[in-house]
This record gives structure tokens, C-alpha cells and sequence, in this order.
């Protein structure tokens, strides 16, 4: 990760020459209450952590409630955060014990108990939305709690479970103010994290002010934050230059991201490693136009990943042949070990093979607004239609239309973006390729269900590696999907703004807190 600071470095030396107290930097008492805008192209689906299973929603909870757990930047473990701490209580890892820290408090000044934890993670298996994370705790069997402490009982021995603790589907609610068995459907949000919700306008705007009461592992508080939601990229970088916003963020277009210059002088450009992919994914199910494998294969053979990175992105994305990205324990590059290259007649005759008669007709769905989502489909129709193969009948959908869509299996195929939910292989396989992926491809293939599984009983992550590396070579072989590129995550923001270094990272959370005036 590096942020640029040139302008920053160059005024510290000269204070430094001329004596000038360094106490002068802090922010002044003029901008201590100033709020901070930050601009962003994600969507929030649901105010209610057991209705919503996305960056744009997460980004939210992170901010307003708290988890038990939580990732330090750049970390790969989880930190107590609502908990005064946690650990796995037997050498079989399927008893996870936490205790809470003093003092937490609801915006109703009631204080935070075990029993709303208890609450909290059974709502969400109970409620269990089509657009919720229920699936993310697939190995939680029970939940009990006695005073301070909450204890979970899993079904299978599952290291990783601490990781799905820290996400936004940890998220810990007020049991009297959230319906145990429905969502919650009013703008408000009665959480206890460093912001409080002040307003909400969904797919506008989201006022946050900080949370004097909050405690946890942050030991501060951020500046007040208006959360500015845009249509589209090109929205974010006009309201970015016409100095609308302070911060933009999450999605930059193409266009404008491979013009950044780390000697601007009048912004900072932040740029992090990130575990963010992007997959084109199949509707695997009888009734779908791509249920023979052999016709997935075929279109394996058609996708240029180079092309796309190049062409649709300006060169600002990585192509990618895992589904587990660099960085990550387990990376491979099994699709070009596989398609090494765009090959027509590969495809055809796959196609022949399957008996299938040409061209094969199927739809194709992509988020309207989220990067360049529309360009890049225009780019795969082209690509997926060479040599006549194939017809692709492109159509773009409102962000929650976009997932009950593909959730009701009503699309053949779509492209959807993955943001890491934690910094570990695991949140690659069973939300993606599992039989009861969050993607709801339909897909279901018993030996990589029991290699998930069979990696979520290793404490030591560095164990895991073969395990993936067989996932990723029975997933290039059933092609439920396949993986397009990796994002490098941007942050560009007014030279007057610090933080955004801490602002987002592959930990998955979305740090408003760090963002400060200079």
C-alpha cells in the first residue's frame, strides 16, 4: 500500500527549519467538526446485517456496528472488538467462546448482553434472506449464552469461523428493536459502532456522526462522514473534479484511475493490494441453456482476459485464471493450465461433442452502475459470440434486482464482482463454488464440498494450500465459473484529507474512522 505524501513531507521539512511546532499539522479547531464526504459507486441493499451480503452494505455495517471481531489494517487475524476476547475452547475447533467487553451501549442506553448475540447470529440463520449471509455460517450448529459470555457450537471443526465472526454478517444488533423472525425495514440503524446513522437516503446519501459511546478495539473516533452514493463511475469522477466530494472511492472509472499521478500535487492517490475478482458466472441447473459442461468448457475456450483488462479497463485490472486471487494462500493459474488462450475451434468442437445445435442461445445479466459493468459485457458478448458459436442477449439490472435475479436462477449467466470478506482462501470456496454458494449457480460437486471442509479444520492457514489448488483444478475442469481479473483497490482524495491509507485493504473492511482533516 502507498499513499502519496509529497506535499505533506515537503511542509514538515520546512516547519521543521523554521522551528515551527509539528503541533500545528493537527487538524485545526475550524475543521475538528467538518464533515468529510466520501463518494462511492456501491449500492447498499438492506440497512439490516441479516438482509444484505455485499461490499456496498458492508461497507455500511462496518461503521455503524460492531462485530465481536475485527482486522487490524493489513492483518490477518482477527482483534477483539465488541469481545474482551475469544477462543476456541476445544482442540477440535467446534466450541467458540467469547467474552464482551463492559460498558457497550445501545443508541437506546441499554447495554449490550450476550443474549443479543445469541440474537443477532440466530436471526440471520433464522431469517436466512435470499440476498443474506445465513450461508456464511454453515458450520454455526447453536448458540448459547450466560452473562458476559456467548459460546457457538459448530457442526464440523471450522478454524475460519473467528474470520466469518469479524464480517458484516457478525454484525451485532438490539434484540428489542430488531423482529427475531423478519427484516427490519425503516431507515434507522440501532447499532453500537463508531458512527451513529443520522440520516439515510437509499442509493443517495447516508450521515454519519461519530459515536461518543462506542467502545472497542479502534480507541478513537473519526470526523462526521456523508456517505455520497453515484449511479455510475463517470458520476463519482464528475462530482470528484467538480470538488463535490473529498474522498472518491469504490468504483473509479478506467479511464480515469490509469491517468493517476503520484506527483499531483493537489490530491493524494492512495493504491492497495486488494483480494477483489471478478467472475463470469453459470447457471448450472437443467433448465438453463449452459447446464451441459461441455458448453461451459466451450466458453471457457472464448473468454481474453488480456483483451478486456486492456481494452475495457485501461490496463487498471490484473487477468486472472484462479479463483483464488494473488496473494492469497493457494493461488494457481488452473483456467490457463486449462484455456491458455482464446481458441474458437476448441469450442466448437466441444460443442459438437455435446450435440448441441449453434448457435446456443442464453442470457447474460451485469449490475447497471457498478464500474464498468456495461462496457465490459458489450466486450464479453463479442468475445463469447466469435465464430458464431454462441447468441448472448445482454441485459442490465438495478443492483437488487440484479441479485434476487441471480439468486431465483432467472439469468443463464452474469458478471459479479467479489470483494473478500476476510484475508483467507476460505471466502473463495464455499460462498462461490459451494453447493449452497451465496452466487446460487446451482453447482454441487461433493469433492470440492469435502475439500472446503476439509481445509476449515486446519488452525495453521499455510496448510490449506493443497486443498484450493485441488478446488481450483476441479472448478477449471466443471467451470461453474470463471474468474476474469483482479482489482487493485484506489482511493483518490483532496490533499487535505488523511487516512485513506487505512480506508480499505483485503481484510474487507471499509475504515471511515481513519479518514481525518490535516
Amino acid at each position: 500500500m502507498r499513499s502519496v505524501r509529497m506535499r505533506i513531507l515537503v511542509t514538515l521539512l520546512v516547519l521543521a527549519i523554521v522551528g515551527i511546532g509539528g503541533w500545528q499539522l493537527l487538524p485545526s479547531q475550524e475543521n475538528k467538526n467538518k464533515t468529510i464526504t466520501v463518494g462511492t459507486t456501491d449500492a447498499v441493499t438492506a440497512l439490516d446485517p441479516a438482509g444484505a451480503y455485499d461490499a456496498g452494505s458492508w461497507a455500511l455495517f462496518n461503521n455503524v456496528f460492531q462485530s465481536l471481531l475485527s482486522f487490524e489494517p493489513g492483518g490477518v487475524q482477527p482483534v477483539p472488538d465488541a469481545a474482551q476476547s475469544c477462543e476456541f475452547t476445544d482442540t477440535g475447533l467446534q466450541t467458540y467462546r467469547c467474552v464482551l467487553r463492559d460498558g457497550i451501549t445501545f443508541p437506546s442506553g441499554r447495554e449490550m448482553t450476550a443474549e443479543d448475540v445469541k440474537f443477532s447470529f440466530d436471526r440471520v440463520k433464522k431469517i436466512n434472506s435470499d440476498v443474506g449471509p445465513a450461508s456464511l455460517f454453515s458450520t454455526l450448529s447453536s448458540v448459547t449464552a450466560s452473562g458476559k459470555s456467548v459460546t457457538f457450537h459448530l457442526s464440523s471443526p471450522d478454524a475460519t469461523f473467528p474470520f466469518k465472526v469479524a464480517t458484516g454478517a457478525g454484525s451485532i444488533v438490539d434484540k428489542d428493536k430488531y423482529p427475531a423472525n423478519s427484516l427490519r425495514t425503516d431507515n434507522s440503524v440501532d447499532g453500537t459502532g463508531p458512527y451513529r446513522l443520522t440520516s439515510y437516503t437509499k442509493d443517495k446519501q447516508a450521515t454519519l456522526q461519530p459515536n461518543g459511546d462506542y467502545k472497542g478495539d479502534l480507541g478513537g473516533h473519526g470526523r462526521p462522514i456523508k456517505l455520497d452514493y453515484y449511479a455510475d463511475s463517470a458520476k463519482l469522477s464528475s462530482a470528484y473534479k467538480a470538488k463535490e466530494i473529498d474522498v472518491a472511492t469504490r468504483t473509479l472509472p478506467p479511464a480515469m484511475v490509469s491517468k493517476l499521478s503520484p506527483s499531483d500535487p493537489d490530491q493524494r492517490v492512495t493504491e492497495s493490494d486488494s483480494a477483489e475478482t471478478r467472475n463470469l458466472y453459470f447457471n448450472t441447473r437443467k433448465n438453463s441453456a449452459l447446464h451441459d459442461v461441455l458448453v461451459r468448457r466451450a466458453l471457457a475456450w472464448l473468454v481474453n482476459r488480456e483483451q478486456l483488462a486492456a481494452s475495457v479497463y485501461d490496463g487498471t485490472v490484473e487477468p486472472l485464471y484462479s479463483l483464488i486471487p494473488t496473494g492469497l494462500t493457494g493461488h494457481t493459474t488452473s483456467f490457463f493450465d486449462e484455456y491458455p488462450s482464446q481458441n474458437v475451434a476448441k469450442a466448437k468442437a466441444l460443442l459438437t461433442d455435446a450435440g448441441v445445435s449453434t448457435p446456443v442461445e442464453f442470457s447474460f445479466g451485469y449490475g447497471i452502475g457498478h464500474g464498468a459493468g456495461a462496457e465490459e459485457a458489450t466486450a464479453l458478448k463479442k468475445q463469447l459470440e466469435a465464430g458464431g458459436l454462441f447468441k448472448v442477449d445482454v441485459k442490465g439490472y438495478e443492483w437488487t434486482d440484479f441479485q434476487k435475479s441471480w439468486a431465483a436462477g432467472k439469468m443463464d449467466a452474469w458478471a459479479v464482482g467479489w470483494v473478500a470478506d476476510y484475508p483467507d482462501p476460505d471466502t473463495f470456496g464455499a460462498s462461490l463454488v459451494g453447493s449452497d454458494s451465496v452466487m446460487s449457480t446451482g453447482y454441487s460437486n461433493k469433492a470440492v464440498d469435502h475439500l472446503i471442509q476439509d481445509s476449515q479444520r486446519y488452525a495453521d492457514r499455510a496448510r490449506v494450500d493443497s486443498d484450493f489448488r485441488t478446488i481450483q483444478t476441479d472448478v477449471a475442469n466443471d467451470v461453474p465459473l470463471i474468474p476474469l481479473w483482479q482489482r487493485t483497490d484506489y482511493v483518490v482524495s483532496s490533499e487535505d484529507v488523511g487516512g485513506t491509507q487505512y480506508l480499505t485493504d483485503s481484510t474487507g473492511l471499509f475504515r471511515l474512522w481513519s479518514l481525518d482533516w490535516i
